[in-house]
């Protein structure tokens, strides 16, 4: 298949299982509606970048997030990396894939990536926390994925030495802020005030 692919890869939020680490202060009712309103966010920028594909990789209930423009499917695997690894073979053509904690892209973030992977194998978003926001391939490899540990302070490093091990080119975006703590949280809402992540929060307040 020709073009290329946006990915989201998500969990459905439902409180107790997502963004755990906002609690406290949240109560995980909070939490949840504040994941919620950042998948929200993201999938309304992706809905505006130009691709020949959106597609929403998810572990959860579709029924909420059904929208024109937008494929689902289901994650599969056993852990982060072998989801990856199965989300850019089942789309099967070049695409980048970007998670539901960064509410603050924009369609110009978006768009640089899909343009890197016209002359780059890969690309990569890095994150403050040590992890990565966005990650592209011109086609996809398990390899990539392989014995990179994930959600934690070396995934970056890792991830960036084991495309190097690989031969791939690689193309490196701007770093942004996860959500991961309260912290995070108010500072991504301060750098998208106008977000619906940014809403819910002040909402909380």
């Amino acid at each position: 298949m020709n073009g290329t692919a946006l990915l989201v890869i998500a969990k459905d939020p439902r409180p107790g299982r997502c963004k755990t680490r906002l609690c406290p202060p949240c109560r995980p009712e909070q939490a949840a509606r504040l994941a919620a309103a950042a998948l929200t966010d993201t999938l309304d920028i992706v809905a505006a970048t130009p691709a020949d594909r959106r597609v929403l990789v998810l572990d959860g209930d579709d029924k909420r997030w059904r929208r024109p423009g937008l494929e689902i499917i289901a994650q599969r695997g056993d852990g982060l990396a072998q989801r990856l690894a199965s989300a850019f073979a089942d789309v099967d053509q070049p695409a980048l894939l970007v998670g539901m904690d960064t509410p603050q892209l924009t369609v110009g973030l978006l768009a640089d990536g899909l343009a890197a992977l016209a002359c780059h194998d890969a690309v990569l978003g890095p994150a403050f926390d040590g992890g990565y926001w966005s990650i592209g391939l011109r086609s996809a490899d398990a390899a990539v994925f392989a014995g990179v540990p994930m959600s934690n302070g070396r995934t970056l490093m890792s991830q960036r030495r084991r495309l190097t091990q690989l031969g791939l080119s690689t193309y490196e975006q701007p770093t942004l802020r996860d959500v991961d703590t309260i912290a995070d949280a108010r500072a991504v809402a301060g750098q998208a005030p106008e977000s619906r992540f940014a809403r819910t929060l002040e909402a909380m307040s």
